[in-house]
């Protein structure tokens, strides 16, 4: 008599929106990192000119006039703690088919984006510079223009994925943890925009 042939369980793949959520992360990553690169290189090579009563030089990059809001990029920087903790929860309540905490904790999430994006523009509003050809003043709205432009992409996957779990499909955690990760990717090239120009300057 033969042992009956044992069958191999279903396998679970990995679906293609967490890949594709993978790619975009890295690709934002990349972005983020070769603007900052430009920054530094730009920081580095920054004409330089006599201190006022001389004695020393100094870099001609950053205007004595201009001050970066600490408070408000502070912020900024203790939110995204707060939005990935909320998309985190998301993916833990979907895997306990839990509809209810899912939705509540995609709501916070899309409810911190819009505060990340309510503290940039008031940031700009009090550091008061305009576009102009500066090398200081150019760099920094491309840097944070693309970075304003990001969290609102992230918080368009926040708002689908609420849609999603709304509409009854709460059991694609692979949707909500890409959505986790994109947010992870975000609030990491955020907190080396933060060090690197709202700190570092």
């Amino acid at each position: 008599m033969t042992a009956p042939a044992l069958t191999a369980g279903p396998t679970r793949r990995t679906s293609t929106v967490f890949v594709g959520s993978a790619f975009v992360s890295g690709a934002v990553v990349m972005l983020m990192g070769g603007m900052l690169a430009i920054w530094l290189d730009f920081r580095a090579n920054a004409p330089t000119r006599a201190a006022e009563g001389g004695g020393r030089l100094i870099k001609d990059w950053l205007k004595k006039d201009v001050a970066i809001p600490e408070v408000v990029s502070n912020t900024m920087m203790f939110t995204f703690v707060v939005t990935c903790l909320m998309a985190q929860w998301a993916v833990y309540a979907a895997r306990r088919g839990d509809k209810s905490h899912a939705t509540l904790a995609l709501a916070i999430t899309l409810f911190t984006g819009l505060a990340l994006l309510n503290a940039q523009i008031a940031l700009w509003v009090q550091m008061g510079i305009a576009l102009r050809t500066d090398a200081y003043e150019t760099m920094f709205y491309a840097i944070t223009g693309t970075m304003f432009a990001i969290i609102a992409s992230a918080m368009a996957y926040s708002f689908v994925a609420m849609f999603r779990v709304l509409a009854g499909r709460v059991n694609d955690v692979d949707v909500l943890a890409g959505h986790a990760l994109y947010w992870y990717a975000v609030s990491g090239t955020f907190a080396a925009m933060w060090f690197v120009v709202y700190v570092q300057k």
